[in-house]
């Protein structure tokens, strides 16, 4: 079976599901194939952090109000080092702004996105539909996927990419950079004695940067990175121990830590896709880059990605979708924000999580500076929120 389709979208995570719902409300019709079942997402408990300026996206689409209700909103970010006085806050309030960004579970946001979707008549929905083959050519690109046991074959014109990366070890043209961390991310969720009050915290150890995300009423969202074996070493503690090892390294800003639940660990890398491009062809989202998660840049940064191209095929002539100049026009709107998401995280990383002589002293000033440093607290801010545009 053959058929053509302008734009094919492969995945439909939040970042898939957000360039579909903003092609659909600029009147552009696509296809969007998900490999999971339908529905299969929107119990998933795994946080994202969502900047100001991927709320005035969701806003821009119709899906805020609804996950405005599920969502915890950051209103001030605490940034620290372990065994320094200095310490940096960020405050909503100083900036003007509602709130610096928000906590929501992938299920929530991926519901919300669906619901939208489904009262766009002119969207093709596949569910259960497994890309197995992506064909970039001169002329367009052809897919083939397998849906309930039956292999279908496409052609379009533009083919997006924004599974998270899962089906680029079969696509020719595209070539990643990686650089390994030999760090691993442990993720889960705490209870505090003491009420988050809206409050992120980002604390800088030798070992690696944890945060916690307020999440819900009382509750935490946990990030902690540190060596690979360090991390697998913590995962494999009893609760009791967990929790006061959390406590040695965070510290006493939240009280005693009073349960955890599951804990789950996946290793961190730096990547980015060189061209992330082809002819016909664009990759988005964690598919075309992943960053570290201090800060919380990656996630936002794929949700600009997938904004942009909407734009950009919205603003240019159907016969021109998918054309290396289209496409090349859109790189180069993506070029500055994703460099500096890359370069900040990375940096991030490198300056905070070594014992060089002398360097911890440096750091813990430097947050004490930029605590009593306006300007700099307003920069920062409106680039952790708006990227490059900010």
């Amino acid at each position: 079976m053959s058929a053509n389709h302008a734009i094919v979208i492969i995945g439909g995570g939040p970042v898939g599901a957000t360039l579909a719902l903003s092609l659909l409300s600029r009147g552009v019709a696509c296809t969007l194939l998900e490999a999971r079942a339908q529905g299969a997402s929107h119990q998933d408990q795994r946080a994202l952090a969502l900047s100001a300026g991927t709320r005035l996206i969701l806003q821009r689409l119709g899906v805020w109000e609804p996950l405005a209700a599920q969502a915890t909103a950051i209103n001030t970010i605490h940034i620290s080092q372990r065994g320094s006085i200095g310490r940096t806050l960020l405050k909503a309030e100083e900036q003007g702004l509602e709130a610096l960004g928000y906590v929501a579970s992938y299920g929530a946001l991926t519901s919300v996105l669906d619901q939208a979707l489904a009262k766009h008549g002119e969207a093709e929905i596949l569910h259960e539909a497994e890309v197995s083959e992506v064909l970039p050519g001169n002329s367009g690109t052809r897919l083939t996927f397998t849906q309930q046991g039956q292999t279908v074959t496409i052609d379009s014109q533009l083919a997006v990419l924004a599974d998270g990366g899962r089906s680029l070890g079969s696509i020719p043209g595209l070539e990643r950079e990686t650089r390994e961390y030999g760090h691993d991310a442990l993720v889960s969720k705490v209870s505090a004695e003491l009420p988050h009050d809206n409050i992120a915290y980002e604390r800088f150890t030798p070992a690696g940067p944890m945060a916690l995300l307020p999440n819900g009423e009382r509750d935490f969202s946990l990030v902690w990175t540190g060596e690979q074996q360090a991390i697998k070493q913590i995962l494999a503690l009893d609760d009791d121990v967990f929790l006061a090892e959390l406590h040695r390294h965070f510290g006493d800003r939240v009280g005693r830590f009073l349960s955890v639940g599951r804990r789950m660990s996946f290793p961190l890398r730096l990547s980015r896709l060189q061209p992330a491009v082809l002819p016909h062809f664009a990759v988005i989202g964690n598919a075309a880059q992943t960053m570290h998660p201090v800060a919380g840049q990656g996630f936002n940064v794929g949700l600009r990605d997938a904004s942009e191209l909407s734009l950009q095929i919205a603003q240019a002539s159907p016969a021109s979708w998918g054309t290396a100049t289209m496409l090349e026009a859109y790189a180069a709107t993506r070029q500055r924000d994703t460099s500096h998401g890359l370069l900040f995280t990375d940096f991030l990383v490198n300056i905070f999580s070594n014992e060089i002589l002398g360097v911890s002293g440096l750091r813990g000033a430097g947050l004490g500076l930029l605590d009593i440093a306006g300007p700099a607290k307003r920069f920062l801010i409106n680039k952790m929120s708006y990227g490059a545009r900010g």
